[in-house]
């Protein structure tokens, strides 16, 4: 039984590692996204493409994991990207408007969103602006 637990355990460790490479890869797209759009002069925030990315996650979700399950996890991805964009333009007219290349102090992917606390969840802050 501890040979079995220990497998699985090995096997969920190289499943996150693949996580790990896939997410990374999902977040240079959104830079490049982030970059493009603004060229194009788009905002960052795509309610409908994020709907899109949504119905596509369920069409494609088999479980275990249910749809709501699912739908967190990806709103969750979906906000870290958004995030990404929004530093990939500050980034970008903070090296334009001040010759920098390093993204401006407190900006940097870790960084807290507007609104939202420290270490707080995306839902949290949901919450909190619904409250208003």
């Amino acid at each position: 039984m501890k040979a079995d637990l220990d497998d699985l355990r090995r096997r969920i460790d190289l499943l996150d590692e693949s996580l790990v490479r896939l997410l990374n890869a999902r977040a240079a797209c959104a830079l490049e996204i982030g970059r493009l759009k603004r060229e194009m002069g788009i905002p960052i925030y795509q309610p409908a493409r994020e709907a899109e990315v949504l119905q596509n996650v369920e069409k494609v979700n088999l479980g275990p994991l249910d749809q709501p399950a699912m739908k967190r996890l990806f709103e969750r991805i979906i906000d870290e990207a958004r995030h990404l964009e929004r530093v990939a333009e500050e980034v970008s007219h903070a090296s334009t408007s001040e010759g920098r290349r390093d993204p401006p102090r407190g900006a940097g992917p870790g960084a807290p969103r507007a609104g939202e606390s420290e270490g707080a969840p995306p839902s949290e802050v949901q919450s909190k602006e619904e409250a208003k």
